[in-house]
């Protein structure tokens, strides 16, 4: 018989960010892949696994619940309460968001930790997610019978503030889709970019340091500015007044396209003449390889992960000096000879990188945490 698994995939209900984009690539190619009998966790049990792209009324139930930091800390705990309903017993639960649902009665627990911004950088976040965690995690996490991080970086946090041994730890880097980020011959979209442009992407929000980036740009020489606008993709996350009004203000070189599809972002990937990632803090940091694998220079923070992603295909920043981040933009728009060194070593490095690769190494660790 199968051993029986069950996947928390809450995070698909939103529009794919890190975490929901982790979650669905990797249940995919388990519900397809292995040996395992596999169910789906969305405030119900369900043996169907919702696609990225798909809408249904729960995604629109979760998109108007989020605008309220009341409705989601709500939300939230009529989740636990509603796992507690259900009496189905599984041999392995994988909670690839940081904090297992007390309700969900399996053998074996498997936790993804993605980094320690909740406790270190507490300023990234909003108060609701802030006191969630300061309620769950460090209660709920213990019953963990392994625990799955996509970085070395991430893991060493781990062994420094969780009670866990080292072989309860395995480091697994996550992937990217190279059928969809890759270099594109003929390109088409349905919204206008500049000839050349420096790209950003992520949320609108502390942790990207994004306000930063903006300071950085404004210090390029109103040459360069008209040569090069700024383009910035994205929710708008929280804590983003600051940005938003900087922004609204600069509409002649910065365009904020808001938030846009994968292939779209692929294909604003291969329009841009440099990506720009200067993050205070990331547990792995997926726009970086993304962005790689488009064949776009990077040039990104020189903090927690990203380092170990990128090695030495990417130009690094200090993300708390505007001067050095102003001028590693320099470097790299300056230098075509550096451009295509970059390019090349970039799409080299993001090949080592796949969801296919990803998945099969968490099956192996489902597989053998069922057999432990």
């Amino acid at each position: 018989m199968k051993p029986k698994i069950i996947i928390d995939t809450i995070s698909l209900l939103s529009s794919l960010t890190g975490i929901g984009r982790y979650t669905y690539e990797i249940a995919k190619r388990v519900e397809k892949d292995s040996g395992i009998n596999s169910s789906f966790f969305y405030g119900y049990h369900s043996k169907t696994l919702i696609e990225s792209t798909d809408k249904n009324d729960l995604k629109i139930l979760k998109k108007i619940l989020s605008k309220s930091q009341i409705l989601k800390k709500i939300a939230r705990k009529l989740v636990t309460i509603s796992s507690r309903l259900f009496v189905t017993s599984y041999d392995l639960y994988w909670q690839p968001n940081f904090i297992p649902n007390e309700g969900i009665k399996a053998k074996k627990i498997i936790t993804t930790v993605h980094d320690f911004s909740f406790i270190l950088h507490k300023d990234f976040h909003p108060k609701e997610r802030i006191e969630h965690f300061e309620k769950y995690f460090l209660k709920n996490i213990i019953k963990s019978d392994m625990i799955i991080t996509g970085s070395n970086f991430s893991k060493q946090e781990i062994l420094d503030r969780l009670d866990f041994k080292e072989n309860q730890i395995r480091v697994i880097y996550h992937g990217i889709n190279h059928d969809l980020f890759k270099m594109y011959n003929d390109i088409k979209l349905d919204f206008q970019v500049p000839k050349k442009f420096i790209f950003s992407v992520g949320s609108i929000e502390p942790r990207k340091n994004l306000l930063g980036l903006l300071k950085a740009y404004n210090l390029l020489s109103k040459d360069v500015k008209s040569e090069y606008k700024l383009v910035l993709a994205g929710f708008k996350g929280w804590e983003n007044k600051e940005i938003m009004q900087i922004i609204d203000n600069n509409k002649e070189n910065i365009i904020y396209l808001g938030f846009i599809s994968d292939i779209e972002l692929a294909k604003v990937y291969n329009l841009a003449t440099c990506f720009l990632f200067p993050s205070f803090y990331e547990g792995f940091g997926l726009p970086v390889l993304e962005a790689m694998a488009c064949g776009t220079p990077v040039v990104c923070s020189n903090r927690s992960s990203l380092p170990e992603v990128g090695e030495d295909a990417v130009v690094y920043c200090n993300p708390d000096d505007i001067s050095d981040i102003k001028e590693k933009i320099e470097l790299v728009l300056k230098d075509t000879l550096l451009q295509t060194e970059m390019i090349k070593k970039g799409m080299q490095r993001a090949k080592l990188f796949s969801w296919d690769k990803s998945a099969k190494e968490h099956i192996k660790v489902f597989e053998e945490v069922l057999k432990n």
